[in-house]
C-alpha cells in the first residue's frame, strides 16, 4: 500500500514577526501544493526522492542514522526529512518501519525561483501525516500539527512560530497564536488580493535571526517595534468585518514593518516593495510585505470592484509580475492507495 498525502502552501496576511512574541497571525493557505508518497520498503532501508532538491533514490539505510558520508549540502536539503523522521519514530517507535519517501514541491517555484509560500512547512506537515499514516495510527488534526510543528522547528534550529505548518494542516483562513490550535476566519466577500513577485527569493531563519540579533543588540527599541506590531495584529479579526480597515490596518502594519526594517537593517523590506506600495496606494489599494520579507512574495489587497479594475490596471501597466494563486486553498490531505506494483 501507498499513502499519498498533501498540503497547501501558505501567505501571510498580518502578524510577521509579532506572532514570535505571541501575537495572532492572520494566514491563508494558498492553492500551491506538496504532494509526498510513502511505500513501504521490502528491504527495510529508508529511500528518499525528492527531484525539486535534486535527490534521486537517497539511500538512507536501515536505521534512523544519516549516513556518515552524506556531503553537508545534501544534509542541507533534506533537514525538514530528517527532523520530521526523528519525531515520528519518537512518537510511533517500532510501527514506523523503513519507506520509500517521495516528495514533490514543484509547485512552490515560479521561473526557476523560490516563491516563500512556506514550502518546508508543507512538506512537515504532509510527509507527518503519512508517516502516522502508513504506521497505522489516527492522529486527529491538532495532534498532527503539533508534531509537525516541533519537527519544523528543530530543522529550523528552534526558530518559527509554527503558523505555517497550522496552516498547511488546516487550511482556508486562520488566526494563529502559537502554540494554540487555530481560528478558523471567513473571507471577506468585497477584499481582493494578490500575490506578486517582489525578488528571487529569500531566506527566512536568516531575516528572522537579523531581527533576533537586533532585539541582542537593542532589546528596549526591539520591544518598541514589537509593541507596535503586536498592537496592530490584535485588531486584525475585528477589522475583517470592514474590508477598509483591514485595507487600512494593512498598510499601518506595512508601516511598521518598514520602522522596524530600518532600525534592525535585516532587509525584511526592498526597493521593490517600496515601488509596489507607491503604485498600490493611489488605487485603492495597500502593498505589504508577507512573512520574513525580502525577496520573497508581496501582497496587495483592494475592495472588488472599481478599486480592484484599475488597481490591476495599473500593476500590469507597471510590469508586476503576478503569481497566481487562490486564498483559502483546503488543508491537510492524506489517503492510502493500493501500489502499483
Amino acid at each position: 500500500m501507498v499513502v499519498q498525502a498533501s498540503a497547501p502552501g501558505k501567505l501571510f496576511l498580518i502578524g510577521e514577526y509579532a506572532v514570535l512574541d505571541g501575537a495572532p497571525a492572520l494566514l491563508s493557505a494558498v492553492d500551491r501544493r506538496v504532494h509526498v508518497s510513502c511505500e513501504p520498503a521490502p528491504d527495510g532501508r529508508w529511500r528518499l526522492t525528492a527531484a525539486n532538491l535534486g535527490i534521486d533514490v537517497l539511500d538512507l539505510g536501515a536505521d534512523l542514522d544519516i549516513p556518515a558520508g552524506l556531503d553537508a549540502e545534501t544534509r542541507r536539503k533534506i533537514a525538514v526529512f530528517e527532523a520530521v523522521r526523528a519525531h515520528s519514530a519518537q512518537a510511533l517507535g517500532a510501527r514506523l518501519t523503513a519507506q520509500h519517501v517521495t516528495i514533490d514541491s514543484q509547485d512552490f517555484a515560479q521561473d526557476g525561483h523560490k516563491l516563500g509560500l512556506g514550502s518546508s512547512a508543507a512538506v512537515a506537515a504532509a510527509l507527518t501525516a503519512a508517516l502516522s499514516q502508513a504506521s497505522g495510527e489516527t492522529l486527529d488534526r491538532a495532534a498532527l500539527s503539533t508534531r509537525a510543528i516541533a519537527a519544523h522547528r528543530t530543522a529550523q534550529n528552534g526558530r518559527g512560530s509554527g503558523g505555517d505548518v497550522a496552516t498547511a494542516v488546516y487550511g482556508g483562513l486562520i488566526s494563529y497564536t502559537r502554540d494554540q490550535t487555530p481560528i478558523p476566519l471567513t473571507w471577506p466577500a468585497d477584499l481582493a488580493a494578490y500575490a506578486l513577485v517582489t525578488g528571487t527569493g529569500a531566506s527566512t531563519p536568516d531575516l528572522v535571526a537579523r531581527v533576533a540579533d537586533y532585539g541582542a543588540r537593542a532589546p528596549e527599541a526591539h520591544r518598541r517595534h514589537i509593541a507596535q506590531l503586536h498592537a496592530l495584529a490584535d485588531r486584525v479579526i475585528d477589522s475583517l468585518a470592514h474590508t477598509r480597515a483591514f485595507i487600512a490596518l494593512a498598510a499601518d502594519y506595512f508601516a511598521a514593518l518598514c520602522r522596524l526594517d530600518a532600525a534592525a537593517n535585516a532587509g525584511i523590506v526592498t526597493a521593490q516593495h517600496f515601488h509596489l506600495a507607491e503604485l498600490a496606494a493611489p488605487h485603492g489599494g495597500t502593498f505589504k510585505s508577507s512573512g520574513a520579507g525580502g525577496g520573497d512574495v508581496g501582497l496587495v489587497f483592494t475592495h472588488r470592484g472599481d478599486d480592484e479594475k484599475r488597481l490591476h490596471a495599473a500593476l500590469e501597466r507597471a510590469g508586476a509580475r503576478f503569481v497566481d494563486l487562490a486564498f483559502g486553498a483546503p488543508g491537510l490531505r492524506c489517503e492510502t492507495r493500493q501500489s502499483p506494483g
